[in-house]
């Protein structure tokens, strides 16, 4: 189970965290990653993981501003947003990989307003 929270409104330019807490796997070794899906839009890729052991990448429409990171004693990842812009309200999801399933949370929107 894949469960996201942290969203909310805030305006240009502010900051925003969400968590995904992972649960349910018996060991850590799934990869995670970050999408989102705006009004009327396809879902998009963030950024994350793709790939056991590799380092975390990133759209390049967030680059500099998204960090992922991830604590695996509380098995939880982290989005931070920072130099939010309107076009980056969405409905974020987070995608865990775990032995070739995917699991895809809920989703957690984020709105900023200009």
């Amino acid at each position: 189970q894949v469960v996201e929270s942290g969203g909310g409104l805030v305006q240009s330019g502010g900051s925003l965290t969400l968590s995904c807490v992972a649960s349910g796997f018996t060991s850590s070794s799934y990869v995670m990653s970050w999408y989102r899906q705006a009004p009327g839009k396809e879902r998009e890729w963030v950024g994350g993981v793709t790939a056991p052991g590799s380092r975390n990448s990133y759209a390049e429409s967030v680059k500099g501003r998204f960090t992922i990171s991830r604590d695996n004693a509380k098995n939880t990842g982290y989005l931070q947003m920072n130099s939010l812009k309107s076009e980056d309200t969405a409905v974020y999801y987070c995608r865990a990989i775990y032995n070739s399933w995917s699991y895809w949370g809920q989703g957690t929107q984020v709105t900023v307003s200009s």
